[in-house]
């Protein structure tokens, strides 16, 4: 692909992010151009990547705007709301580790040392209480992260690969450490269960950490966003990164020879949850349906993680096929008549766009994975690996 079509996008990325820095309430901006006017607390954190690495003073403002309202509304034991704007919109297990990885990118953007010092503490200290055997592992709820469709309980990846990037952030080395160690554990099949070991994500036999786990119970299934941080992270060690993009790419294309997938991306989810199957929950008919949404959908903005975390595991010419390939999938609207749609998500079988268009984080990210591969570095972020002394 011609450097002028990324650049295009690039641009496209941009307008859609600025066109979305303010919206209906109370000026904080918008998740997505037209569908969503609330400033959903996840989106807008992780967009915070994307933002930043622009460099763009009114982005760089709205961020400040979403961490002030985020901190205004923080509940007195420090959990973060899952709508900036409203202190009961709470329950969400990402938010807060989340606002701690956002606010840590914004004070070293800004040079803003002490910026909301005593909302991190806050957060840090709600952090601890959310591991229930006092291990550095969190819990979560099910449908209690940005999978609001998928029951993921128990110990969940991703937002453990949060929790571990917030905590190196902050300086929490010793805590950090811990989480990093437990991640790195194996799962604990059935049969195995002694009472002196401690479940953890990673899967014996497989190059990739477990969806979740819980005692003997987890899900083997595939999550690309929580295995992309923990490779951006450094959880995952150089040579887990590597074979885990070996098996990634050598599944998406079995995917396409089985036509489950449209285009060489990986989706969120795989392999994907069929009726029937033990993790199927009747509801998933309506809203999850295989492919589709949270169960295996193609969402750009996690993809836009896994060229990020190809560009950290030294893999710099295959993130930057990805990244051409990334840059024809925004294009498609569902619908607006525009150049780049930066549509929320698309069914994985036939790459048609099913969400959202102009979602923020889906702009914002492909910003994000364009100045890794241009620049061939993580930015905010390449500080983080090598200081796990455990990752698997």
């Amino acid at each position: 692909m011609t450097n002028s079509a990324i650049e295009d996008a690039k641009q496209a990325a941009l307008s859609v992010l600025l066109h979305n820095a303010h919206g209906d309430y109370h000026g904080l901006p918008r998740t997505a151009g037209w569908g969503y006017a609330e400033p959903y607390t996840r989106d807008l954190m992780i967009a915070s990547l994307g933002m930043l690495v622009t460099g763009d003073q009114t982005l760089l403002a709205s961020t400040r705007a979403v961490l002030e309202a985020l901190a205004s509304n923080q509940t007195p034991l420090g959990h973060i709301p899952g709508l900036a704007h409203d202190p009961g919109d709470l329950g969400s297990s990402d938010t807060t580790p989340l606002f701690l990885i956002g606010l840590a990118l914004f004070r070293a953007a800004a040079g803003e040392a002490r910026f909301l010092s005593a909302a991190a503490e806050k957060a840090l200290t709600w952090l601890r209480y959310q591991s229930p055997d006092n291990s550095g592992l969190v819990a979560q709820q099910p449908t209690s992260d940005w999978r609001d469709e998928q029951w993921v309980p128990g110990f969940g990846l991703y937002v453990n690969t949060l929790v571990y990037i917030a905590l190196r952030l902050w300086d929490r080395s010793e805590e950090a450490d811990a989480v990093g160690r437990l991640i790195n554990l194996p799962i604990v099949r059935a049969g195995w269960k002694d009472a002196h070991v401690h479940e953890g994500l990673a899967i014996p036999d497989k190059p990739y950490y477990a969806l979740w786990s819980y005692k003997v119970h987890n899900s083997e299934r595939f999550d690309l966003l929580g295995n992309s941080l923990a490779v951006l992270s450094g959880a995952a060690s150089p040579a887990k990164a590597s074979q885990m993009v070996d098996w990634i790419e050598s599944q998406c294309q079995a995917l396409q020879r089985n036509h489950a997938l449209a285009v060489n991306l990986p989706p969120c989810l795989f392999p994907y949850i069929q009726p029937g199957d033990g993790d199927w929950n009747p509801r998933y008919q309506q809203f999850n349906q295989p492919g589709e949404y949270h169960n295996g959908g193609l969402w750009p903005f996690a993809i836009g993680f896994y060229i990020a975390a190809l560009v950290a595991a030294g893999r710099a010419d295959l993130a930057s096929d990805k990244l051409d390939l990334l840059t024809e999938l925004i294009r498609l609207a569902r619908q607006v008549n525009v150049t780049f749609g930066f549509n929320e998500w698309l069914r994985a079988q036939d790459g048609t766009p099913r969400g959202q268009d102009w979602q923020t984080w889906s702009a914002a990210m492909y910003l994000y994975a364009a100045a890794a591969v241009e620049e061939n570095r993580t930015p905010f972020l390449d500080h983080l690996r090598g200081q796990n002394s455990a990752a698997g």
